[in-house]
């Protein structure tokens, strides 16, 4: 019954089908995906229909592990050998099946008239050729250019894709560009060959929101000149209720609802909808206690290193200064926000206050104490007090260390706990509090959810009983039900255990429902700082008020 009650919502056909003239450019039908593990098989996809029309924007939303990449990857012909689709799907494109194509039919048909971004360029771009080489091969896949026909077209395409001095980048590899040049990139080579369909998987999670704009902009312009169709895989629904013109909704493989965008935000029907739309970053942190004294403080934090320039034989060493004479302070129970985009010294800064980068000079003071000169031995005494969860959870957890041993590993380093049993005892503790069981501990990283090793790196450093959390990004890489999930974590964490957080993020959203006061920076230097809802409702510089524009409008 529920699953006739949840094809209502979602139909094989979309609601808006009997308006149009025009047949969809794809048409996909029952697509069924089944991954092949150690004790089974597991229904990745279940029975997903949806159509595409030429010039419009589509949008697949749901959390991670709802299929929403491997639909995509379905269309493209790029699922794993473990995978069987089964024999009931269609994907009809020009009216005909292409799932039904040869694999050579299938090449010739992928990077030319149907194109995919994947969402992580470091590892979709080779880091052994220049960006250069690997756009001018994608063209020359296709058509009968020859290579300096193609390296004029990779050029213009560089540029019309933003990217600063193009013609310098060409001869550049991947690791010499930033996450937003890289992604660019990928979109320089998915546009190579004008295609028809544009499959944009997740495009814009790992970048700031100022580059997400221009991207997304840039997209949708290439759009209208084009004609062009596009699927938008994401789980941002700013991007969604800007860009998109239909949206597919997805959980655990199955569609839940689609509809048109309008209407989809105006009134969601299925509960998972309604869950997904109420679980963008809400609240405001809560007062400070009265004399709430100060724990870390800071004054002229200077972090700089040498560059080569120049040729091998003749090295011109210049600096670049990546923070600039910084300094804040932070009281107990509080939190404060670092925010600015990628490249403007937030993380270099953050690390320095924890003495894991040297900054070229500083005072630093951790509960009255100066740090600033300590050598490491002297410093690890204070270790246990201050602690950081990183970013990516996946590179920080050893992936040959079981959950226990990660979590033990901090506890018995610092000397804390007298026995086995009793840092076992503290190890379940940390996990509860972390909001994940107490019997995981003989399990490894790549088991778990992007979401679930999240709070796993938080419970490593919530097991140890800081004072003091440097947390660089904890939620840029979640989906919103999962990050919503994880502020809660943080603020439950906080009133319990009276912990001070230095929270460095570039989503604003988050930053507003978490933190005290924010510090904004740009190019190493801090150019507004104050009460979060100050900053946020009346920014003073022109370069905060594009973040606050961008953050909540998308513009």
């Amino acid at each position: 019954m529920a699953h006739s009650a949840q094809n209502a919502f979602a139909p094989p056909v979309r609601f808006d089908h009997a308006g149009r003239d025009a047949e969809p450019v794809i048409d996909a039908r029952n697509i069924g995906v089944t991954f092949k593990v150690e004790h089974g098989t597991v229904d990745a996809v279940k029975d997903i229909s949806f159509q595409l029309y030429r010039g419009e924007t589509i949008a697949i939303v749901g959390e991670s592990g709802s299929g929403k990449s491997v639909t995509a990857r379905t269309i493209m012909g790029l699922l794993s050998k473990r995978a069987k689709v089964s024999p009931a799907a269609s994907v009809a494109f020009d009216g005909k099946n292409i799932l039904k194509f040869s694999k050579d039919a299938r090449r010739a048909l992928r990077g030319n008239r149907i194109s995919m971004i994947f969402q992580e360029p470091m590892s979709s771009l080779n880091p052994l050729y220049t960006v250069g080489s690997q756009i001018v091969e994608a063209i020359r896949i296709h058509s009968r250019m020859s290579r300096s026909q193609a390296e004029a077209r990779a050029l213009d395409l560089l540029r019309q894709v933003h990217i600063p001095q193009a013609e310098a980048r060409l001869k550049q590899y991947p690791h010499q560009l930033s996450g937003g040049q890289r992604q660019r990139v990928m979109i320089a080579m998915a546009l190579a060959n004008d295609p028809d369909v544009l499959l944009a998987d997740e495009p814009t999670t790992a970048l700031d929101v100022t580059v997400q704009a221009q991207i997304l902009n840039l997209i949708r312009d290439l759009q209208k000149e084009r004609g062009m169709a596009v699927v938008l895989i994401t789980h941002d629904l700013t991007i969604v209720r800007k860009f998109a013109d239909y949206v597919y909704v997805m959980q655990h493989g199955a569609m839940c609802e689609h509809n048109a965008t309008e209407e989809i935000f105006a009134r969601p029907r299925h509960p998972y909808t309604k869950k997904l739309l109420s679980s963008e970053p809400h609240g405001v942190a809560p007062p400070l206690p009265d004399g709430s004294d100060i724990l870390l403080s800071a004054t002229g934090v200077r972090v700089s290193f040498m560059m080569r320039h120049g040729g091998f034989f003749k090295p011109d060493l210049r600096e670049l200064v990546a923070v600039d004479s910084l300094g804040l302070t932070l009281r107990r129970h509080e939190t404060l926000g670092l925010v600015g985009e990628s490249g403007s010294g937030k993380t270099t800064f953050g690390q320095s206050l924890l003495r894991l980068n040297e900054p070229t000079s500083a005072e630093i003071r951790f509960d009255g104490e100066r740090i600033d000169g300590r050598t490491r031995a002297q410093m690890r005494p204070l270790r246990a007090r201050m602690q950081i969860v990183f970013q990516d959870p996946f590179s920080s957890l050893n992936p040959r260390m079981t959950i226990g041993q990660i979590i033990e590993e901090g506890l018995i380093v610092n000397g804390i706990g007298h026995s086995k049993a009793e840092r076992l005892e503290r190890v379940r503790d940390a996990l509860e509090a972390a909001g994940m069981p107490g019997n995981i501990l003989s399990r490894f990283p790549h088991e778990f959810s992007g979401g679930q090793r999240q709070r796993i790196a938080i419970a490593r450093a919530v097991a140890l009983e800081p004072e003091f959390i440097l947390l660089d990004e904890p939620t840029s890489a979640l989906d919103l039900s999962v990050q919503a999930q994880i502020i809660e974590l943080l603020r439950k964490l906080q009133a319990e255990r009276g912990l001070s957080y230095l929270f460095i993020s570039h989503d604003l959203k988050v930053v507003r429902a978490l933190c005290h006061r924010v510090i904004v920076m740009q190019h190493g230097q801090i150019v507004e700082q104050g009460p979060v809802e100050e900053v946020l409702s009346n920014p003073k510089t022109e370069y905060t008020q594009r973040l606050v524009k961008a953050a909540f409008e998308i513009a």
